[in-house]
């Protein structure tokens, strides 16, 4: 019910309700209901619902339900459905017509249709007619033009490798060849570089041919001259090696391709640098990081480079590697989760493959442990004759035909290129040539790359060519060069050579470069390219001998001069190598080959050199010849210019050296004069004429970043100089001394840092008693550059000689050496020029002291000269020096100022201060202490004050009357400059033993320095020493039968002799078996069968050369015999044991030199005389008696009641007078006299005479009766030995007495050096 005033609505709710919701079809009725005829009036009736907003199904839905919101929806679909169908009912209808018309048109097409289709099937069987045609025709064209192709093809194919069938076909062969020899070949390529990278050229060679030999007899074929470079050699490759300053000679290719070929990283020893060289330019694109194994940053580097793939040079390592390398040289990668990983030290860090380790050590023979070498690829990079060669004649031609040498470098560099590229060409072409399938005149991209490649090779090859022709050229102009480049090459080992006579001889490969290119600007131009090579020559060998000679001590110059010349003689092929060996060596047979003819006036020894000279091929008519005129040849035997005597009998055509041969077979003493003589016919005067010492040259040859040596020598005094040199450059007071010592390494360093910056002088002095900062020293020099350093900085060291001086300092430095003056001249004035005029004029007992200054002066020369006679003079070389005699003059002037007028000058006093305290305080030897007692004896004594008195028996050598000090001086300046043994209390001989002595340490350091390669005779070194080995092994008896020794000679207590004996054959049991085992081994060693030690090698090369190897001499009795003369003594008292032990008894004469300890025996003698007569040892001692000749008779036969015959001795410096039974002067040229026998007579000591003398002397009593020389036995000529626990020397044996003639004491004898020795050195 509609409520009034409400608005109307239509009454559908009730009907509604009734009739629609009440019908159970009324949603099928909806759905089904006919919206395409719906009436215009109901749906007009409906549209004002459906614009009503309140209609809208949300808002029904809000208000009303879901149901009614649902039929407004139906409502509001219908309405609009209505809308759209009466916009689309039109459409329908024309729809309708249209699909009429359609049917009725389709039906019309269908016809027609199949009409056409009649008519088209009639023209496709036409069209496929046609085409059918034109295919046939096509093929046939398309062959003719494949046809012309191939036949293109084929023609340039046959023109494009034609030109390669005769090399290909040769090539062919010669793989088929290496094919064949490939396994053997590989075998040795692998056994090369896994063995033979330290070993030098000649040992790899020798290998390869036994190797090779050894293949073949297992049959298995390889190269006949198997070349590495041939098998795994990259012809490209080695060419851009030498580009980048790798030597262009075999065997350092050959370490090349070692280096790129094994699996190990190199170490190479490198003294000369060319191999750091060559890997720095090598890798220097692949930002190469160069490091030293004591520098700070030296892991870090290591550890960034592996990370990053760079390359890493670790240069001049010691013998030592640090073990964090470890993990790298054994390449110790671990693959973690993908990617490659190293252990360094306590980290674990990414590993690049690309990272390369080279490893280079400058020591020249360094000795790596067995578990190093395993685990580095060893390699020997020293510098070869043939690679320095080539780099000496670059650099002359470089200098020489500037432009010609870098047209030459250009070529190569270009020619590498080309070479490169023609190989790519043809690994290219070849590689399609493989990779082609089918026909291969169908592959169009293969015929164009061949033609554009042979186009490519014909322009590379016409460059080729033509490069040839320069090369041609270049290579003649070269050739001309040749004879500087070969001597050049030639004298640098010369050099290099020298390290081994001292440590401080050392010159680096940069340094001796240099100096060839200085020489080669100041050698004197000419037009002719012969006499120019000759300049060229002459200059540089003077000039490096000038540059070494500054650095050499003044017993090495002649040594030097002599090995220029030889090494420049051999060179030339005008000396022959083994007649050089022979002259240096001698013979080193054991025994003579035939008996010796003229023993009255030729030792054996000389027979034995003039029996392996006559081996020489250019000697073998000699021995008749000398036999013939035996007369003339002892004549020089006699001479006193005995190379004069040989020139006249030989005559003029036969050539010098062969006349020095001859020499040194009949008079070695006169080698020296005659290697001088020798060296000045060949060379000139001024190589044996040494320059003299010039600091300001040696200076203006240093640079700010070269340090400067002195190598010290006793009683040089560098630092005056070095004041001296420091004033006159304006440096005086910007020169600081540093001693260095302990602690002062670091005030040292800060010291150079400060005067490099501010460019001032630093001399670090005494650098070799700081061995521990040494290694600092070398890294503080090797950073020095020209960049960082003040121009005017200098380094000053001085050194001793040491082992431990850094050899890069030596190598890089400018060495010096400044000895004191030689000669009595010299010394006396260079002691008088320290004395200043005011304190010599101002001493209160002028004259006195003006006398006994100049004796102290004159002692002084007297005690240092004496040491050139070796043992004669002093038996150990002491070295007194100039503050030794500053002292002295000092307590004489003390002494004269503090007496009274009248007062007699103390003499005992100062002799006691000066020969006990001052010079004595140096004397460790007591037969020495004696000699300088009674020397001082000489001079210190009231008659030098004296103007009568004089100070040798000539009277050239006086103390001049008291004047001024220039007086004196003038007086020393008109002495003879060379002063005779006189002057020393020493015989005339002692020249000739001095003389021998120079002679022995020349020709042996000559000798040590010569290859080993060949032995003598044309024989190699192994087979020289198998040879030698085979010979003593034979010779050398079994050893003593301990057991029947102890019992045939028990211990008894009434004969020491007994036990001597036992203890005898004990110790030589054990030198015998040290000789055989040791043979044995090293002829093992030389058949491969064991490892050549260090050892056994050091003692083969002691044998080759005929000296007595170190593992004998450690085991045996003192000797300084050669190994013949060695081997044969040892027989010889192996004999005299055996013929003891075969009697059962001690024999009567006892040959004091055959005992190996001497002071067993003597004291054996001693406590028989003791124990026979109940007396206690320290109250016998031993009187002498040298037995007449009538007495040695019955010694022969019978022995003595008490004590024991002696016989095998010789005396030194005098000899024994059997008619006047007394010690007397020696004959001219007579060195040794032997003995008779000597009976060692055993006393109480009361019952022994007191030997008559001074005590302060050492020579006895004052209140002595026996008028005897105590003459000291010696077992060698060295006399020098260690300090023993009796006191002595041990090569000291006792004092014996020797009657003396009325007119001489003791002090004439012991100023001789006079003693005995139990065996010679011959």
């Amino acid at each position: 019910k509609v409520k009034d005033g409400a608005p109307r609505i239509d009454p559908y709710g009730g009907p509604a309700s009734k009739e629609l919701l009440n019908d159970p079809k009324f949603l099928q009725r909806l759905q089904n209901y006919d919206r395409d005829n719906m009436k215009p009036e109901v749906v007009a009736l409906a549209k004002t619902f459906t614009d009503d907003p309140e209609f809208d199904p949300e808002v029904v839905a809000k208000k009303g339900s879901m149901a009614a919101a649902g039929l407004a929806k139906w409502v509001h679909a219908m309405v609009k459905y209505d809308r759209v169908a009466r916009s689309v009912a039109p459409k329908r209808a024309a729809l309708k017509e249209a699909e009429s018309t359609l049917k009725e048109a389709m039906g019309n097409l269908t016809i027609k249709q199949a009409a056409l289709k009649e008519v088209m099937d009639k023209v496709a069987a036409l069209e496929a007619a046609l085409l059918s045609a034109e295919q046939k025709k096509d093929a046939l064209k398309n062959q003719v033009i494949d046809c012309e192709n191939k036949l293109r093809r084929a023609d340039a194919l046959i023109k494009g490798l034609g030109g390669e069938k005769s090399r290909w076909t040769e090539m062919s062969k010669q793989l088929a060849q290496t094919y064949d020899n490939v396994t053997g070949d590989i075998v040795l390529s692998a056994g090369v570089i896994a063995y033979m990278g330290a070993f030098i050229s000649s040992y790899r060679e020798d290998s390869i041919k036994q190797w090779s030999a050894l293949l073949r007899q297992k049959s298995i074929s390889c190269s006949d001259g198997f070349r590495l470079q041939d098998t795994l050699g990259n012809p490209v490759q080695i060419r851009s090696w030498v580009i980048n300053r790798l030597p262009n000679d075999s065997f350092s290719i050959e370490n090349g391709i070692m280096l790129t070929k094994s699996n190990r990283w190199p170490l190479m020893i490198d003294p000369q640098g060319q191999a750091n060289k060559w890997v720095k330019k090598m890798e220097e694109k692949n930002s190469l990081k160069v490091v030293k194994q004591n520098q700070g940053n030296f892991v870090r580097t290591l550890e960034n480079a592996i990370q990053f793939g760079n390359p890493v040079l670790l240069e001049n390592v010691p013998e030592s590697l640090d073990p964090i390398l470890e993990p790298v040289l054994l390449k110790m990668i671990v693959k973690a989760g993908g990617v490659l990983t190293i252990r360094l030290g306590d980290s674990t860090i990414e590993y690049d493959p690309k990272f390369r380790l080279y490893i280079t050590t400058k020591l020249r023979n360094p000795h790596y442990p067995p578990e190093l070498c395993v685990k580095v690829n060893l390699l020997n990079f020293m510098a070869t004759a043939e690679g320095l060669q080539d780099q000496m004649l670059g650099r002359v031609v470089a200098l020489e035909q500037k432009e010609l040498e870098l047209q030459r470098q250009h070529l190569i560099v270009e020619d590498a290129e080309n070479q490169r590229q023609l190989k790519e060409i043809e690994d290219k072409i070849l590689f399609l040539l493989k990779n082609a399938e089918g026909n291969i005149l169908d592959d169009e991209v293969l015929i164009e790359t061949l033609g554009d490649s042979k186009k490519t090779s014909n322009v590379i090859q016409e460059k080729v060519k033509v490069a040839e022709t320069t090369q041609i050229r270049i290579a003649k102009v070269r050739q001309g060069y040749i004879p500087v480049a070969f001597q050049a090459s030639q004298l640098f080992f010369c050099i290099a050579d020298l390290a081994s006579v001292d440590p401080m001889y050392q010159y680096s490969l940069d340094w001796y470069i240099g100096l060839y290119e200085t020489s080669i600007e100041q050698a004197d131009k000419a037009k002719l390219l012969d006499d120019r090579l000759r300049n060229l020559n002459d200059c540089f060998t003077y000039i490096l001998y000038k540059n070494v000679c500054r650095s050499l001590f003044e017993k090495d110059k002649l040594l030097f001069s002599f090995l220029l010349t030889t090494k420049i003689l051999l060179g030339q092929k005008t000396l022959d190598a083994t007649e050089l060996r022979f002259f240096l060596q001698g013979s080193t047979s054991m025994d003579l080959a035939e008996p010796n003819p003229f023993k009255a006036w030729l030792s054996d020894r000389s027979w034995n050199d003039i029996l392996a000279m006559c081996d020489l091929h250019s000697f073998t008519e000699f021995k008749v010849g000398f036999k013939t005129n035996s007369k003339k040849w002892e004549a020089v035997i006699d001479s006193n210019s005995p190379a004069d005597v040989v020139n006249q009998i030989m005559g003029d055509k036969v050539d010098p050296f062969r006349k020095l041969c001859v020499l040194r077979c009949l008079r070695p003493d006169a080698i020296v004069p005659a290697v001088q003589h020798y060296i000045a016919e060949k060379m000139g005067s001024r190589y044996i004429e040494p320059p003299p010492f010039n600091m300001k040259e040696c200076f203006a040859d240093s640079k700010c970043f070269t340090p400067l040596i002195f190598v010290l020598t006793p009683g040089a005094a560098p630092m005056t100089e070095l004041i001296k040199l420091a004033d006159e450059m304006g440096f005086g007071n910007k020169l600081l001394a540093i001693s260095l010592g302990q602690g002062q390494g670091p005030i040292a360093e800060n010291a150079i840092q400060d005067a490099g910056d501010k460019g001032t002088w630093v001399c670090l002095q005494n650098c070799h008693l700081c061995i521990s900062w040494m290694p600092i020293l070398e890294k503080i020099c090797e950073e020095f550059t020209e960049e960082t350093l003040h121009p005017n900085f200098r380094l000053w060291l001085t050194s001793e000689p040491s082992p431990f001086f850094p050899a890069f300092v030596l190598q890089n430095g400018v060495k010096m050496t400044n000895e004191p003056p030689k000669g009595m001249r010299a010394n006396i004035l260079g002691s008088l020029y320290q004395v200043e005029d005011t304190w010599f004029d101002t001493c209160l007992r002028r004259n006195e002291f003006k006398k006994m200054l100049f004796g102290l002066c004159f002692f002084h020369a007297a005690v240092r000269e004496r040491r050139k006679f070796g043992p004669l003079g002093w038996n150990i070389q002491y070295v007194f020096s100039p503050p030794d005699l500053r002292i002295s003059m000092d307590q004489l002037r003390i002494f004269l100022d503090d007496l009274r007028p009248g007062d007699p000058i103390p003499f005992a006093a100062l002799a006691y201060l000066v020969g006990e305290c001052n010079y004595g305080g140096r004397v460790t030897d007591d037969k020495d202490r004696r000699c300088i007692m009674n020397i001082l004896d000489d001079f210190y004594n009231p008659k030098i004050l004296l103007d009568t008195y004089t100070f040798s028996p000539s009277g050239t050598y006086y103390a001049p009357k008291p004047g001024t000090l220039e007086n004196m001086r003038e007086y020393v300046r008109a002495l003879p400059y060379n002063e005779g043994p006189e002057v020393f209390g020493l015989h005339d001989n002692a020249n000739i033993s001095c003389a021998i002595f120079e002679t022995n340490a020349l020709l042996d350091t000559a000798l040590s320095l010569q290859p080993r390669s060949v032995g003598g005779e044309g024989k190699s070194w192994g087979e020289t020493l198998d040879e030698l080995a085979r010979d003593i092994s034979h010779r050398i008896p079994a050893e003593f039968d301990i057991e029947k020794a102890l019992i045939l000679f028990p211990v008894r207590y009434d004969e020491s002799m007994n036990t001597v004996l036992t203890q005898e054959l004990i110790r030589f049991n054990r030198l015998v078996e040290q000789v055989t085992t040791s043979l044995k081994d090293v002829q093992k060693a030389i058949k491969g069968l064991v490892l050549m030690s260090a050892e056994l090698e050091q003692m083969g090369n002691s044998m080759v050369i005929g000296k007595v190897p170190g593992l004998w001499s450690a085991v045996a009795y003192p000797s300084l015999k050669p190994l013949g003369s060695w081997v044969n003594d040892l027989l010889e008292r192996l004999t005299f044991l055996q013929s003891w032990m075969d009697n059962g008894v001690a024999p009567n004469v006892f040959w004091i030199s055959g005992f190996f300890f001497t002071q067993a025996f003597i004291t054996g003698t001693l406590q028989n005389f003791a124990r026979k007569y109940a007396t206690p040892i320290d109250k016998a001692e031993f009187d002498f008696r040298v037995l007449t000749p009538s007495e040695m008779e019955v010694a022969g036969a019978q022995k003595p009641e008490d004590g024991a015959y002696l016989r095998g001795l010789f005396m030194e410096g005098a000899r024994w007078d059997v008619k006047t039974h007394v010690i007397a002067e020696s004959h001219p040229r007579e060195l040794f006299v032997q003995m008779p026998f000597i009976h060692l007579s055993p006393k109480l000591r009361k019952n022994v005479p007191v030997v008559e003398g001074v005590p302060e002397q050492y020579t006895g009593s004052t209140n002595g009766t026996a008028h005897v020389y105590m003459c000291p036995v010696y077992k060698t000529s060295f006399r020098q030995g260690t300090l023993s626990t009796t006191g002595h020397s041990t090569n000291f044996v006792m004092f014996i007495r020797v009657p003396m003639a009325a007119e001489h004491k003791q002090k004439h004898w012991i100023r001789r050096g006079v003693a005995m020795l139990t065996q010679l050195d011959s």
